[in-house]
């Protein structure tokens, strides 16, 4: 299950969507809630999420939230993360990575299907 920031915004707070979330998931669910700020992530930690997704964070703020976390929940990078700067998010200590430009902005092929 993964909490968005609209999610939050519905529930209200970090706390209630995880709250929320918790309720509504069976026992073994993963739950992985995304966060714009550190302030987010001190809110969802001691809610133990399975990950946190740290969206748009700064190096230093991914080295902060490395040490936040202490190990207990996955932490993964998100947003704004090119080729280019890859290297240097995973020396922040995060768990996982994710670069969208490997999708989003990938030379299209245009391909034409037309029947003679």
């Amino acid at each position: 299950m993964l909490i968005k920031d609209n999610h939050i915004a519905a529930a209200g707070s970090v706390a209630a969507a995880m709250q929320r979330a918790r309720a509504a998931a069976a026992h073994l669910t993963c739950i992985e809630i995304e966060v714009d700020t550190l302030d987010q992530l001190k809110q969802a930690l001691p809610h133990l999420p399975s990950a946190v997704l740290l969206d748009n964070f700064s190096l230093t703020d991914l080295k902060t939230a490395v040490k936040l976390a202490k190990g207990q929940t996955l932490l993964e990078a998100s947003g704004g993360i090119t080729i280019e700067n890859v290297f240097a998010v995973a020396e922040t200590g995060v768990d996982v990575i994710s670069i969208g430009a490997l999708t989003h902005s990938a030379p299209a092929l245009d391909v034409g299907l037309d029947a003679l």
